[in-house]
């Protein structure tokens, strides 16, 4: 009964198989070798037009490389008030980009709206030193409590970036579960709708550490690799990474995936829906569930071997608390069902 993370589970065999593929010979290093190459061009298929890809090792490092691309002297970087670069990050983001500010926006179910965004950016106005500049704006696909933009969504939040001039960034960390959900190409949840740089999420989707940052104009990258180099993610023999994202696009296991993962989350939420004094606050639209449960009621769950953590909110009674649950790839409904039944 594991669902602490995605990033608990191993990877799949589609990935594991690509690594054993290129494991042996030899090959040019730094990100120059075929097999790197062709991974390029697949990103290009998977996007409809030409990108820019720069392969990582973890998405602290895409998201904090994508927004120090855009960084600027005094910059300021507009996100989600619980956004995992504000959170989850160790200041790895205002770090890397030499200091901007994160200015986390208010939003219900871990979206912000253009709205907010528009009232917060009047705080800086052009050109007054004082007050710094803005440097970028960020939103999570999926979001941290699991739910989604969609795709009209991230195009009024684009077109309030855009009237600034500013970069819209996406972490997708979990890019692959909420572009299923959603049910739309990887174009239309991004470039499409007027985002400028993705953070690429596989390792929570089935990769052993494989991330990328993918600019959808190419020209924005000028300069990029200097960043990542500097940032010590530049392997040697990035091959490896490359190989894994072989095997994650290979005959679409990353879909399939994601599809899977999504429906254990579903199959967890409906059936803890059923659970008297279980409440489900969150609808849950990707492969993350939040449901609210009596505080006695996790410590058997723990005892009985359950893997979980508690989310934190101020709004519920002593006795009550919010735990996160998220499924995998290699989440069985087995392990659901069991879960459910000790309730």
């Amino acid at each position: 009964m594991i669902f602490s993370s995605d990033n608990w589970a191993g990877a799949t065999d589609a990935v594991m198989a690509a690594l054993a593929r290129h494991t042996s010979g030899f090959a040019p290093a730094y990100g120059v070798d075929p097999l790197s190459r062709s991974i390029e061009a697949k990103f290009n298929e998977v996007f409809e037009r030409e990108v820019a890809v720069f392969l990582v090792s973890t998405g602290t490092a895409a998201n904090s490389l994508a927004l120090a691309n855009y960084a600027k002297p005094g910059g300021v970087v507009f996100c989600h008030k619980e956004a995992h670069i504000v959170v989850d990050e160790c200041g790895a983001p205002e770090f890397t980009t030499g200091g901007n500010k994160l200015f986390g926006l208010p939003g219900d179910a871990g979206k912000f709206t253009p709205q907010a965004l528009e009232t917060a950016l009047k705080g800086y106005p052009e050109g007054v030193v004082h007050h710094g500049q803005p440097s970028a704006v960020s939103i999570t696909q999926a979001t941290e409590v699991g739910t989604l933009y969609t795709p009209d969504e991230i195009a009024a939040i684009s077109t309030v970036a855009k009237s600034r001039d500013l970069p819209l960034h996406m972490d997708g960390a979990r890019f692959a579960n909420a572009l299923v959900s959603l049910d739309i190409s990887p174009a239309e949840m991004t470039w499409k709708q007027g985002v400028d740089v993705l953070s690429f999420g596989a390792t929570k989707n089935g990769c052993w550490c494989a991330e990328a940052v993918v600019f959808f104009n190419p020209q924005d990258s000028a300069g990029f690799e200097f960043l990542r180099k500097r940032s010590a993610q530049l392997f040697s023999k990035s091959r490896f990474i490359s190989a894994q994202f072989e095997g994650y696009f290979e005959n679409d296991s990353w879909l399939e995936s994601a599809r899977h993962a999504n429906a254990m989350a579903l199959r967890l939420a409906e059936g803890l829906s059923a659970v008297p004094g279980v409440d489900l606050p969150v609808t849950p639209q990707a492969n993350e569930v939040f449901p609210v449960i009596p505080r006695a009621k996790a410590a058997v769950l723990q005892d009985a071997g359950a893997k979980f953590y508690e989310w934190p909110t101020d709004d519920l009674p002593a006795d009550r608390m919010m735990i996160r649950l998220v499924t995998s790839f290699a989440t069985t409904p087995a392990m659901v069902d069991d879960f459910v039944s000790r309730f």
